[in-house]
């Protein structure tokens, strides 16, 4: 009788140890904060964006100012995933050879994007980007990198991604693009995730344009400096303030490097008006704008 009652406190010695460690990796699991990631087909994105704002799917037909896109896609998440922080936007696209072009060696040097190319195919299909967005869905959610994924796509193709992160435990949140009619994203795919959204055309118009004769003449002038549009950046970033005062800028400062889009397009708008240049399509000298912005409101501050 002794031997059993000294094995069942022992048992329950071992019960409490293991409700003890339970307890306190809960406890770590709570203080560890939410982190989200942005995955983009951008074969997707282009197609959809350029049949909504442009009419027309070919790349070659309009330009998209991916950095400035992407931004908005950061500061859309920002609010949607409130209290989650940033991990990265994974940029997916095709390309011959998987050797970068100058599009995308240029989105590939943005801050907190990752550009991870799939082959094309002789007709400019891309092959190999959807076990690309498996791959790295499924690693981060599997080693709980990411709590939420917020996927730009719409081919049945990512189910199995969706899948593949929700076993881990992760959450996956469907973002479409308006399309002008029925439906751009595969039905199956909409079953699979656990919400969904649609960004409509007024969120694209700023960031897709269609080419024309008239562009081309805008962007005829000769090329201003890098230094050329970062004093205009800080010029902006003065009239902002004088205009706004200090308690926007310290609402403002948290989001530093990216802007929230309705300031980026007006400083955008405001620059070219400046410089009668279009800085559509240039991310070097749209960086140069927003550092020289920056730059100004951080010796204010």
């Amino acid at each position: 009788m002794e031997a059993m009652n000294d094995d069942l406190a022992a048992l329950a010695a071992r019960i409490d140890h293991t409700n003890g460690l339970l307890q306190r990796m809960l406890a770590e699991v709570a203080k560890t904060p939410s982190t989200h990631a942005i995955f983009v087909d951008a074969g997707y994105l282009y197609a959809a964006a350029g049949r909504l704002v442009a009419g027309t799917e070919d790349r070659r037909a309009f330009d998209l100012d991916a950095e400035g896109l992407i931004e908005a896609l950061i500061d859309k998440a920002r609010t949607i995933f409130a209290d989650s922080r940033l991990l990265r936007v994974y940029w997916y696209d095709g390309a011959r050879r998987r050797i970068h072009t100058a599009e995308q060696q240029s989105i590939a040097e943005l801050p907190d994007v990752k550009v991870r190319l799939g082959n094309l195919n002789a007709n400019n299909q891309q092959k190999g980007v959807d076990s690309l967005i498996r791959t790295d869905l499924e690693s981060l959610a599997r080693h709980r990198a990411i709590s939420d994924a917020a996927l730009l796509g719409g081919d049945e193709d990512l189910v199995s991604a969706v899948e593949a992160a929700q076993g881990y435990g992760a959450r996956v949140h469907l973002w479409g693009i308006e399309a002008p009619e029925g439906r751009n994203q595969a039905e199956p795919l909409l079953w699979e995730v656990d919400s969904q959204r649609t960004l409509d055309l007024e969120f694209f118009k700023p960031y897709v344009s269609r080419r024309t004769a008239a562009a081309y003449e805008g962007t005829a002038g000769t090329r201003p400096t890098r230094e050329d549009v970062r004093f205009v950046g800080a010029q902006i970033a003065a009239k902002w303030l004088s205009a706004r005062g200090r308690e926007a800028l310290v609402e403002l400062l948290p989001g530093h490097p990216y802007l929230p889009g309705p300031v980026d397009q007006d400083l955008l708008v405001e620059a070219e008006a400046l410089l009668q240049y279009s800085l559509r399509g240039h991310a070097d000298l749209r960086r140069a704008l927003r550092d020289g912005f920056w730059d100004h409101l951080q010796t204010q501050y």
